[in-house]
């Protein structure tokens, strides 16, 4: 580099000195001065940059003045500085040292003052929030009215609040079994569970309990005693909650009424997860809006299906509960404007469904006080979810006028499955042909994996974060935090991570830690970030309404 520049330098002195003076800005060592000419500092500008570097500092200097120099359009041609010759500019450019060296320097520039406040921030234990808008006009629209037309691509902000809001009700409900998995024998009354919601405008109506219609073999409690919670039957699942603070009721325009659901965490919901071959719903045939003569029967997984219909002698099922809960919070409030969300991750995301479609059949049909009433719109949002039935039962909840939009990793193996290895949109394109949709509108009928999602779909990715590793494993591509981490960001699908993204940092490091950058590791370190599990209890996205 040092020879190739002095060649340069001795071959064009003779055009360089031969132009008018004009002293550069580029080197802050060089003064420039009234006499001097421009030929003669940008020689000693490539002088310097000929000279060993012996500081890291001159060597971010020097090739930030290179970077400007390579960079900088020639002034418009006058009758006194001629145009600049095209041979220089190519001389500049054979440098091309922007690709050799200057990529090395982007680890420093991400970690520059500012950057740095701003990741402190993103570290803090009160971290920025996202202002909290007023939707009371066009809620509806937020709750998927017109199926999030207009609002997933590029992701309108205020949505984008709205889905990580309703993602933390569901980390809500993990933190709240993890902290006291078991279920009493005596049935839940005796355990009653406390959830410790983010936000606090809402209170806690009702737990939400699911029972397993399959039971370990006796021998697994004999050759593994210890096992407790793992192998219960019944266990807490999630709850309900309703808005009772005012001034939300006034801001997002009606009183919310959420169902939050976890995922899989005990052996025998992974039991039931297996259990992936397609049962009957009961009297939900429904006939297609795309070819009257053809009867869609309407199927579910066996396992979810289990799970969310199954009772003991103790606990009730969880859509018992669930109905006769949300049909006492319509009654309650009459007159009012309602709304009912039903959201969940993984296997909270099936049951979300499902409870969706329960509660739209059921208060469709519900007559309050001898006189019918509009039921409440019900939307679900589901963060990482499998698919739960066929195309039957995704007509039925459209039919029902339920609006589901689905979060979804590109890299989440979840998402695609249970089922044939079928794209949805592969499936949407074969359908267009007359033949092949009557194939498959039999295959629909009686294939026992013809499984098919349902919704709309906001579709993110872990690799367009530049936070997480672009090599993150499975379990981190399925996490609900690196969920909600993905969607703070998201801007759109051609557009990369946004830079101004609020959403603190120290669950995903605590939980993904192993599939963050090690950038981003050390510094928390040397922030001293306090990575303890009391410290997952902040509030990530939503400050207490004021």
């Amino acid at each position: 580099m040092q020879i190739g520049i002095t060649s340069i330098t001795q071959a064009r002195l003779n055009f360089l000195t031969s132009r008018p003076a004009n002293p550069s800005p580029l080197n802050p060592l060089i003064r420039p001065s009234s006499s001097s000419s421009s030929a003669t500092q940008t020689v000693a500008l490539l002088d310097q940059l000929a000279q060993p570097q012996t500081t890291h500092e001159s060597t971010k200097t020097h090739l930030s003045n290179l970077d400007k120099l390579l960079q900088k359009q020639p002034p418009p041609p006058t009758k006194h500085a001629p145009a600049q010759n095209k041979g220089t500019k190519r001389l500049f450019e054979g440098l091309d040292l922007a690709k050799g060296i200057w990529p090395q320097m982007k680890a420093m520039e991400d970690m520059s003052p500012r950057n740095l406040h701003h990741l402190q921030r993103l570290l803090s234990k009160s971290p920025d929030y996202s202002p909290r808008s007023n939707l009371s006009h066009r809620w509806r629209d937020y709750h998927g009215r017109n199926d999030w037309d207009g609002l997933l691509d590029p992701l309108d902000h205020n949505l984008r609040r709205e889905v990580v809001r309703y993602g933390e009700f569901v980390q809500s409900a993990y933190h709240a079994f993890h902290s006291n998995p078991t279920t009493s024998a005596d049935g839940p009354a005796m355990l009653p569970q406390h959830v410790a919601l983010s936000d606090k405008s809402y209170k806690v109506t009702k737990n939400l309990y699911a029972t397993s219609s399959k039971g370990l073999p006796k021998w697994v409690d004999d050759v593994a005693p210890d096992l407790g919670w793992l192998t219960q039957r019944s266990s807490w699942i999630g709850y309900v909650a309703v808005c009772d603070d005012k001034r939300e009721i006034a801001r997002m325009g009606r009183r919310d009424i959420v169902i939050a659901l976890r995922g899989t965490a005990t052996c025998l919901e992974w039991v039931e997860n297996m259990r992936d071959f397609l049962v009957r719903l009961p009297n939900t045939n429904h006939k297609s809006n795309n070819d009257h003569n053809t009867k869609y029967k309407a199927k579910v997984e066996c396992g979810f299906s289990s799970l969310y219909k199954t009772s003991s002698s103790l606990i009730p099922s969880l859509a018992e509960t669930l109905v006769n809960e949300v049909t006492r919070l319509v009654e309650s409030y009459k007159g009012e404007t309602l709304s009912i969300t039903v959201t969940g991750h993984s296997l909270g995301a099936a049951l979300a469904l499902l409870a969706a479609n329960d509660l739209s059949t059921s208060l469709n049909s519900t007559n309050i006080n001898g006189m019918t009433e509009e039921a409440p719109p019900i939307a679900v949002y589901s963060f990482g979810g499998p698919r739960v039935g066929n195309r039957g039962f995704a007509d039925c909840l459209t039919s029902n006028g339920v609006k589901v939009l689905r979060v979804v990793n590109s890299r989440d193996m979840v998402t695609k499955v249970p089922g044939m290895f079928v794209s949805e949109m592969l499936d949407e394109k074969l359908r267009r042909e007359a033949k092949a949709n009557s194939l498959l509108d039999v295959l629909d009928n009686n294939m026992p994996w013809a499984y098919s999602h349902v919704g709309k779909e906001l579709r993110v990715d872990s690799k367009m974060s530049p936070f997480l590793k672009p090599n993150a494993d499975v379990g981190c591509c399925h996490d609900l935090e690196a969920y909600l981490h993905l969607v703070d960001g998201f801007l759109s699908s051609n557009c990369p991570f946004r830079s101004n993204a609020k959403r603190s940092l120290v669950r995903l490091l605590h939980e993904q830690g192993s599939n963050v950058k090690k950038l981003y590791t050390s510094k928390a370190k040397a922030l001293n970030v306090n990575l303890d599990k009391e410290q997952m209890l902040i509030s990530t996205c939503l400050p207490s309404p004021s």
